[in-house]
């Protein structure tokens, strides 16, 4: 035997292991419930939703919503900014998601106004009306901006979320401009998926102006609200049968936000009810520091999406935790603290549709792959050993190779098994045939020249190399189309197809001519060969 062959039937035997090891074991061990090495189950081949049951929905991201924000934001922003200045002006209201109005600027401070507005003006473009009437109006490229950045931190925040919830191989992706495709395999429990994924997490820390009421009229009794307050209610929403007060009136301006949270987990408060407590980063402590050591006596409302939680009394300065207790239940502490710690959402999601799978349609779906793809193989062996009689073998021996090649890489890059999946497994068994049919009919063409066993089949292999390069590269480029510009079900397809096919050429080139080869050095002679 040469050399060359014995490394190369080494090199074959090699990946051959491995991709049993990772790509058929863990399965079959699972299966009949065999303890395995943890490496192996975290490599082991992943289920797609349609496989293995779960959630599919699809959301919008309401971005009118976000320009909206960033508008209210830049307008409270102007508002402060003129206070600072001394220049007096009468409201500031917005008018739309992407316009807000000031009224009542003097004319003798025209000048000043114009001057401190310029601060926005990279962002607003500022027109005037009349009677001291300023009108601010978003530009167009910073609303695309707006609108692109609201989407992709959505779905990043989508992300975190659905990671800390412990989805094995969930599918996240966007669909056009403001649509999100949300995959969660093995989840059963849609409502709790839904209000991790849609809740806002917004938490505000404000502090109270004066003392809460019963309700919003009674708080509006006493006059208008004062720039730079607003009224939130609280968690009950309009007062209790007791009476408690439930609305409160706040500074718009929040000392601290979501976005200063380093780390949320669940607790319990001095009753031993649940709770969240939460530690915020540097900045964040900084400015809870200053601001509750200028207001202690004083409450400090800790809001939640748009409601007031509680609202303790500063009794000393705060720094860099805090907590957040109300008639939560362990579960809800648990799902608050997951949402504080991925931050909260930059706008409102609109639930487009939902789909839940059961994990018995998944099973039927894995019978019948199951059942055709052994029904598509012992046809296509039957058809290789009838026609190429022994040299059959090879191909037959070479297409095993590749199915098990197949699911080891597949299992080592972490692609995710789905019913399109298994039509490209079932591809890749008629792409491994064709390509053995090329490479045998050229075989047969030199035997009839009169050539030998061993160089016909060395011009076999080597003329129609190139024509199965050429091939397999296009249905490449093909795979990587559809990829690139599919979802879901379809990349699925395009993984399984783009594996099978770098495994097929590996095992229709590499090693059905390394078969050839072991068994010409088997022979005393090699003047026939059966095919």
């Amino acid at each position: 035997m040469r050399t060359s062959v014995r490394w190369r039937t080494v090199s074959i035997v090699i990946v051959l292991v491995i991709c049993v090891a990772i790509g058929v074991y863990p399965i079959v061990a699972t299966r009949h419930g065999v303890t395995q090495p943890r490496f192996l189950i975290d490599k082991m081949l992943k289920l797609g939703l349609d496989l293995k049951g779960g959630v599919h929905l699809v959301i919008r991201v309401e971005t009118d919503e976000a320009l909206r924000i960033q508008t209210a934001a830049e307008s409270e922003r102007l508002r402060e900014h003129l206070a600072h200045l001394h220049v007096a002006v009468g409201n500031v209201v917005v008018t739309s998601p992407t316009q807000f109005r000031v009224d009542g600027v003097m004319p003798e401070q025209g000048a000043a106004f114009r001057q401190a507005a310029t601060e926005i003006e990279t962002t607003f473009e500022r027109s005037a009306e009349t009677n001291g009437t300023y009108l601010f109006t978003m530009r167009p490229t910073v609303q695309v901006t707006l609108r692109d950045e609201a989407v992709v931190q959505a779905r990043q925040t989508i992300e975190r979320r659905v990671n800390e919830l412990g989805v094995a191989e969930p599918s996240i992706a966007q669909q056009g401009a403001d649509h999100i495709q949300i995959q969660l395999p093995g989840v059963t429990n849609v409502s709790q998926a839904k209000a991790i994924i849609g809740s806002p997490g917004m938490l505000e820390l404000k502090i109270v102006e004066g003392q809460p009421a019963a309700s919003r009229e009674a708080l509006l009794a006493k006059g208008h609200v004062p720039d730079g307050l607003e009224i939130v209610p609280g968690v009950s929403g309009g007062g209790d049968a007791a009476g408690a007060p439930s609305y409160y009136l706040v500074r718009r301006s929040a000392a601290v936000s979501g976005r200063d949270v380093r780390s949320a987990r669940p607790s319990l408060d001095e009753h031993g009810r649940p709770a969240v407590s939460f530690t915020l980063n540097a900045e964040g402590a900084r400015r809870l520091s200053n601001v509750t050591a200028e207001n202690v006596g004083r409450a400090l409302a800790i809001i939640l999406d748009g409601r007031v939680q509680s609202a303790p009394v500063i009794e000393m300065r705060i720094s860099t935790d805090g907590r957040i207790s109300g008639n939560f239940t362990q579960e809800e502490a648990q799902n608050l603290s997951l949402i504080l710690r991925s931050g909260s959402l930059p706008a409102p999601l609109a639930y487009l549709q939902e789909q839940t799978i059961g994990p018995s349609l998944g099973a039927d779906a894995i019978r019948s792959g199951i059942i055709a793809s052994v029904v598509g193989l012992l046809l296509v062996i039957a058809f290789m050993l009838v026609y190429y009689r022994l040299s059959g073998v090879n191909a037959v021996v070479a297409l095993l190779f590749n199915l098990i090649m197949l699911l080891g890489l597949m299992a080592y890059v972490g692609a995710v098994m789905t019913l399109p999946g298994i039509a490209g497994f079932l591809l890749t068994i008629g792409i491994g045939v064709d390509s053995n049919v090329l490479i045998f009919e050229r075989i047969k063409e030199e035997l009839k020249r009169q050539r030998g066993v061993r160089s016909s089949i060395d011009a076999g292999f080597s003329r129609v190399f190139l024509t199965l390069l050429d091939t397999h590269i296009a249905a490449l480029i093909s795979a990587a189309c559809l990829f690139q510009f599919g979802t879901g079900p379809i990349r699925g397809f395009a993984v399984t197809l783009s594996i099978g096919l770098v495994s097929n050429l590996f095992t229709s080139t590499f090693v059905s001519k390394t078969l050839f080869e072991l068994t010409l050095a088997r022979r005393q002679r090699s003047e026939t060969l059966s095919i």
